[in-house]
């Protein structure tokens, strides 16, 4: 791969730009953003492998001063960061980019010896030549580079961002490294049952347009019930009268002993008066209901974020049935067409992502995937890196 080579600590400090543009999205990282810089453009790819030598090294030198030297107001904003990876990312991995897609990178760096003694080692390190106040438009570019701690941590919690970058394709690897290798070779460690999270987030944008009917049905059979009670009494009065079914059912009791029903997401203890439970149920009627009706009217629906939970549906499929996650993604030119708005919500939208929803949840209901990652793989991985790169004795 062409580019300049950085060796650890003092001469593997990288600038934060290069590589090709690609776009992107993730879940957010606690934290505040850093503010936006003006970046003046693309700069030559540069592969940070982190087994340097002297005359990787010179070369790492004479790469950044040539990058100085064409973009000269780039502000080096990683005195330390030696890069593991850096990924194209987003729309252009999916296949859904489009001719107003904005060019985003994900990677990973090693932290400094300094950072880790002093246990400071940061989540992530985030750039963009957006502003803060505006969408980004194409040809914005944003980066975020976590930290090697970080992204293990993400990914053995299953989280998306975490799980894409582990299966793109080496052509989107704009920078990579024998850490970040072996990294991908042993990714099935962090596969557990905690992939669940790709549903969650697909399963709050279904409810939140309310795909099924069915829960506004459970809302409306417990109203029709509480509205003919005395608003004083207590809910264990109609205890035992409380529908039960997909969205209104049992949940156990409370540390005091309490019975606890849960209709649509909202959880109410026996003692509860009747009267506090309606106004609740009914605010929830009300929205929800009109979110329906917009939904089926195409009205008011944030099709990108729609598109997400489709695209993390299928993502987990993937894992699930083939062990991996295959990009571009078979589904790409559906997903375009979700995040464009050309297809009806109602009729061929939210069908399909509730089917996707339910069979994977199947699917991880079936799965023999482990409840955890196997974390204890990954904490020695990361000692046994830094032991290497960070702490080894100069030879």
């Amino acid at each position: 791969m062409a580019g300049c080579h950085f060796a650890p600590g003092a001469a593997g400090r990288l600038a934060q730009r290069g590589g090709d543009p690609g776009s992107a999205s993730a879940p957010a990282v606690s934290g505040e953003r850093p503010a936006r810089r003006t970046h003046p453009g693309p700069v030559a790819a540069t592969p940070a492998p982190l087994d340097g030598s002297a005359r990787q090294r010179g070369g790492a030198r004479r790469c950044r001063s040539r990058q100085r030297q064409a973009v000269p107001e780039m502000v080096i904003k990683a005195e330390n960061m030696d890069l593991i990876v850096k990924i194209k990312f987003g729309a252009h991995l999916y296949g859904t980019a489009t001719a107003d897609s904005d060019v985003d990178f994900r990677g990973v760096f090693l932290p400094s010896r300094e950072e880790v003694l002093l246990g400071k080692i940061p989540k992530s390190r985030v750039f963009s030549t957006g502003n803060a106040v505006s969408k980004n438009t194409v040809g914005d570019i944003d980066e975020e580079i976590y930290s090697l701690h970080y992204f293990v941590q993400l990914a053995c919690e299953g989280q998306t961002v975490a799980m894409d970058m582990l299966h793109a394709p080496e052509p989107f690897w704009i920078v990579q490294s024998a850490v970040w290798r072996q990294i991908v070779s042993e990714r099935h460690r962090f596969y557990s049952k905690k992939l669940s999270a790709f549903i969650a987030y697909a399963r709050r944008q279904a409810a939140k347009y309310g795909i099924k009917g069915s829960r506004l049905h459970a809302a409306d059979s417990v109203l029709a019930l509480l509205k003919r009670q005395n608003p004083q009494h207590k809910l264990q009065r109609v205890w035992d009268e409380l529908p039960r079914g997909e969205h209104c059912f049992d949940l156990g009791t409370d540390p005091h002993g309490r019975r606890l029903y849960q209709v649509c997401g909202k959880t109410f203890q026996e003692s509860v008066a009747i009267g506090y439970v309606v106004p609740i149920l009914e605010k929830f009627y009300d929205a929800y209901g009109q979110r329906a009706r917009l939904a089926a009217e195409n009205k008011n629906i944030d099709w990108k974020a729609v598109s997400h939970a489709l695209r993390a549906t299928f993502q987990t499929r993937e894992i699930l049935t083939h062990g991996t996650i295959r990009y571009p993604l078979a589904e790409a030119p559906f997903l375009k067409e979700v995040k464009q708005a050309r297809l009806d919500y109602a009729t061929l939208v939210a069908p399909v992502l509730e089917q996707a929803i339910d069979e994977v949840e199947h699917l991880l209901r079936q799965s023999t995937l482990p409840e955890q990652a196997d974390t204890r793989y990954w904490d020695e991985f990361i000692c046994r890196t830094l032991e290497k790169v960070r702490f080894a004795a100069p030879s």
